[in-house]
Parts: structure tokens; sequence; C-alpha cells
């Protein structure tokens, strides 16, 4: 098996600060979004709103999943570094693997995520393809 040193987790730590960041302004802007929505909604109760607002409740769960899977994989990769640091080498690829195994979930929450994003688009497209018709 492939020795695991401490600059081995060391390695995910600047991605999943980046993608942590990511997340984060994905949420903010998500949230103005929603709050942009209820109000156009209390004035026009259109379903396209409605529509707009499931798929927007359902990314804020996604992304809130999505941070705590890297939140997870910060901290499984700093215990696994723990690990490293006091010789108990047997615990270190399992504990490691974990946190490469959160990381790679938050990753698909990520890309499911985008899916939904690209789906409400073509919502708000739809809306208005009648018009790009005249």
């Amino acid at each position: 098996m492939t020795e695991v040193t401490l600059n081995t987790p060391a390695l995910l730590f600047p991605t999943i600060s980046l993608l942590l960041l990511a997340y984060t302004n994905r949420y903010i802007a998500i949230s103005n979004r929603i709050r942009a929505l209820h109000s156009q909604y209390k004035t026009e109760q259109s379903t396209i709103i409605i529509s707009q607002i499931n798929i927007l409740k359902r990314r804020i769960f996604l992304i809130r999943n999505m941070q705590l899977f890297g939140i997870a994989t910060m901290f499984i990769a700093a215990f696994s570094m723990f690990l490293i640091y006091y010789n108990l080498e047997e615990w270190v690829h399992a504990v490691f693997g974990l946190s490469l195994i959160s990381m790679l979930i938050s990753l698909a929450l990520c890309s499911i995520e985008v899916y939904l994003s690209n789906k409400a688009l073509l919502i708000q497209i739809k809306d208005v393809e009648h018009l790009m018709d005249l």
C-alpha cells in the first residue's frame, strides 16, 4: 500500500475551501432569487413562478448537503492528519478514503444542482418563447 503523509490530506484543503466558497456563492444567489420571486408572486400568482420556486427549494436542499459533505471532507481529512501524526497507520488509509468519498458525494450533489439550475432557466426561456415567434 502507498504511504500517506501529512501532505496527502493537506492537498484537499485548498480544493475544499474553493468548493465551499463556490457553494456559498450559489446559495446567496439562490436566496436572492427566491426573495425576488416571492415579491413577484405577491403581485402575480403565476404557475411559472411556482415552478421556479419549487426548483429553487430543491436546489437549496442540495446546496446545504453539498456544504455539509464538503465540511465533512475537510474534517475527515484533518482527522486523517491527526492519525498520521500519532502513527496510527492502520486507520489512515480508511479515514482518508472516507474523506475522498465525502468529497465525491459533494461533487455528485453539485452536478445534480447544476442540472436543476439549467432546468429552472429552461422554464424561464419557455415562458418567453412565444414572444420570440412574433
